[in-house]
């Protein structure tokens, strides 16, 4: 088989359930992943022969993608704020949405800063930060010894082993009874609701870790948890950051100002859409749990 043709095939393969933009997309970059090529070969090279191996992994690909395995999880990678990241299905797969959450947390970050990310799955969300930053340091926790395991590749990976630990546990359960407060706490916490998750594309519900997708009845169970104790764990005017659903900007500013937060403010995305909240912790906040 042909380069052309093998991309031609999987455009069609893919098309009984992909747009043809996705579709186009999705058959090069699985070619891509199997023969270690990249965009030019398509052009350049279109007559290029497949090997018996690609041509059959290639295939394979294909039948588990028409199963809706997601794309990254058959490469077990993704990209996310220009870096790559290993990707398996103990992780929710990195979106663009969720890079607002890092560029503004960015802006609070000076040398130094101390961070705790919580429901870390991949890493990708404080892996970032301490990339793009100097001298600053995190922790990240998971209820998911597997998710952590992924965590820790990627900072290995990226050169981010010395300043990224990451602990087991239940959001703030995770953390020592002594460990310095935070500067800043950041969160891609579960939000979609209970009876939501049986409606999402087959590509989520069915492989995507469910524990990371629910958010409760409805979908506020841990902006509340961790409204409610993030104040034992961060600094006195240390930031709060998380990523929110596109209709809970409402909801969980109520949350955060009941508990005492200031400067609350609702952040919305490219597309118009309400996705990160951030506030501030008051010096008058309990602390105790």
């Amino acid at each position: 088989m042909r380069y052309r043709e093998a991309y031609d095939l999987g455009r069609g393969q893919l098309a009984a359930f992909l747009q043809e933009r996705e579709r186009d997309l999705e058959a090069r970059l699985l070619l891509e992943h199997v023969c270690g090529t990249r965009l030019e070969t398509l052009l350049t090279e279109p007559e290029r022969p497949l090997t018996e191996d690609e041509e059959t992994r290639y295939l394979q690909l294909l039948a588990r993608r028409g199963e809706r395995i997601p794309l990254a999880y058959l490469c077990g990678e993704a990209s996310f704020m220009g870096l790559t990241f290993a990707v398996n299905e103990a992780v929710l797969i990195p979106r663009q949405d969720t890079e607002l959450l890092v560029e503004e947390a960015m802006q609070q970050m000076t040398g130094g800063t101390r961070v705790l990310d919580l429901c870390t799955g991949s890493g990708c969300v404080l892996l970032s930060l301490l990339h793009y930053s100097m001298d600053c340091e995190g922790t990240g926790t998971d209820l998911s010894e597997e998710a952590l395991a992924v965590a820790r590749e990627n900072a290995g990976r990226l050169g981010l082993s010395d300043t990224a630990s990451f602990r087991h546990g239940d959001l703030f359960g995770a953390l020592d009874p002594g460990d310095r407060p935070y500067d800043l706490i950041v969160s891609n916490p579960p939000y979609i609701r209970t009876d939501v998750i049986g409606t999402l594309m087959p590509e989520v519900r069915a492989h995507e870790p469910e524990m990371a997708l629910d958010g409760g009845p409805d979908g506020l169970a841990f902006y509340r948890r961790i409204a409610k104790e993030a104040p034992a764990h961060l600094t006195i005017g240390g930031g709060l950051l998380m990523e929110i659903g596109y209709d809970q900007g409402d909801a969980v500013r109520e949350i955060l100002e009941r508990e005492g937060y200031y400067e609350v403010e609702v952040r919305k995305d490219y597309n118009g859409l309400d996705r990160v909240v951030s506030a501030v912790r008051s010096m008058h906040m309990r602390t105790s749990l």
